[in-house]
């Protein structure tokens, strides 16, 4: 049998480390032959795992793409605004593809490339790797079992953890929706996700609150300055200190900031790099707390809170039914049942894989490869189309959050971009 070959687009910590490494494991299944990454150091140390010629490397996905097709799929892990014009080239070209999430921070670029995956007959599958875990899918199973009857009201938090909040949405990539993507999109897409595939039913009604109520300039405790490592008076006793995250229980989290993971190319990094600024005195302006309301057809409802102020990252379900009720904690691997007839509680414990996300990153791209090598039209768990129907809760919370919390009707927001 012989291996799906791929390039990866975007050789980041999604990209390479998380999905990429896949091959690594499984090198019978998938064969990376090329990689386009801006960065020289990502771009070489890709091309060193995955035995890629030099004739293969490439600075930008222009370069990549400029070629015709020479490999089954794409593995598309650029920024957040710079996934719209690899994927309708690849497309074009006949790739099928894997993309990261979101798909795009533009409402009208989702519903295209749902359309350009449709016209070309090609895969077009979204990175909603929770689907794909044992806790979600086994969650999912219970539910199409019948076991805790109809629906009624589901609760989904999202813990982000604060070490996490200050790293990626205050100081990291995705800390300016002007450059990235509205936090909702970025982070909590999971999460419309999930809701969708669990209720499975078409979301009519949205309304949203949150804010950037504490990353701001307003709350710069006395003695503080625009880095952590500038003399600030107040960085011993901050929680969101940079050294004391990076240099110690946060150490692992250091080859996100630097390619030189030593004592000292840490130091350099916080010294020169958004790392080190003070989350204070940044330019984010995505919020760190949310909540929205979903209405579905048929009346059942759903909650979504997601806060940056938690002290570990993990998410808790609770699922209301008419027969019974579900509570799932992701982060210990288990979920309960109760039945309200027989009053019995069953306890199910998951296995879940070292891998990321709760081994969600493998599954994802087991599935995928899997679909690619066997594609005789159809579409995968979360293609295009599934994934378009949760990124539009996303942008109507989104809109409902900056009007004050008022209702957004789906089907008149879809109207409005046609």
């Amino acid at each position: 049998m012989k291996p799906v070959t791929a390039i990866l687009l975007g050789a980041g910590s999604r990209g390479m480390d998380s999905l990429a490494s896949y091959a690594e494991r499984f090198p019978y299944e998938l064969k990376f032959v090329a990689v386009a990454e801006p960065d020289e150091h990502r771009r070489s140390e890709m091309a060193r795992r995955h035995d890629i010629p030099v004739s293969q490397m490439y600075a930008t996905w222009e370069d990549a793409l400029a070629k015709p097709k020479f490999a089954d799929m794409a593995l598309i892990c650029t920024q957040d605004r710079m996934h719209y014009e690899p994927t309708m080239k690849a497309l074009a070209l006949g790739y099928h593809i894997l993309l990261e999430k979101p798909m795009s921070p533009s409402p009208k670029e989702c519903i295209e490339m749902e359309e350009e995956a449709a016209k070309q007959g090609r895969l077009l599958s979204i990175c909603h790797v929770l689907r794909y875990t044992p806790f979600w899918s086994s969650i999912k199973r219970v539910i199409d079992e019948g076991k805790i009857g109809d629906i009624v009201s589901l609760q989904l938090s999202e813990n982000v953890g604060y070490s996490h909040m200050a790293h990626s949405f205050v100081r990291g990539n995705w800390n300016n929706s002007a450059v990235s993507s509205p936090m909702i999109l970025a982070k909590s897409c999971h999460d419309m996700d999930i809701i969708s595939y669990l209720i499975g039913k078409s979301c009519e009604r949205v309304s949203s609150f949150g804010s950037l109520m504490h990353f701001h300039e307003g709350n710069a405790p006395e003695g503080s300055t625009d880095r952590c490592l500038s003399g600030c008076a107040a960085e011993a006793k901050c929680p969101f200190s940079a050294p004391r995250f990076y240099l110690g229980e946060g150490r692992n989290w250091a080859r996100k900031i630097t390619n030189d993971p030593s004592k000292e190319g840490i130091l350099k990094a916080l010294q020169e790099g958004p790392y080190g600024k003070c989350v204070y005195h940044s330019d984010n302006n995505v919020v760190d707390h949310q909540v929205v309301n979903l209405l579905f057809e048929g009346g059942a409802t759903a909650t979504f809170s997601m806060c940056g102020f938690t002290h570990d990252i993990s998410r808790t379900v609770q699922i209301m039914g008419t027969k019974g009720e579900i509570r799932g904690y992701m982060e210990k691997n288990m979920f309960t049942v109760h039945d309200f007839v027989s009053k019995r509680e069953e306890q199910v414990k998951v296995h879940i894989s070292a891998e990321g996300h709760g081994g969600g990153d493998e599954g994802i791209m087991r599935s995928f490869v899997q679909e690619v090598r066997q594609y005789n039209g159809g579409e995968g768990l979360t293609s295009a189309a599934a994934s378009v129907r949760s990124h539009m809760m996303a942008f109507a919370a989104e809109q409902s959050r900056l009007e004050g919390g008022i209702p957004v009707v789906l089907d008149q927001f879809k109207l409005q971009l046609a």
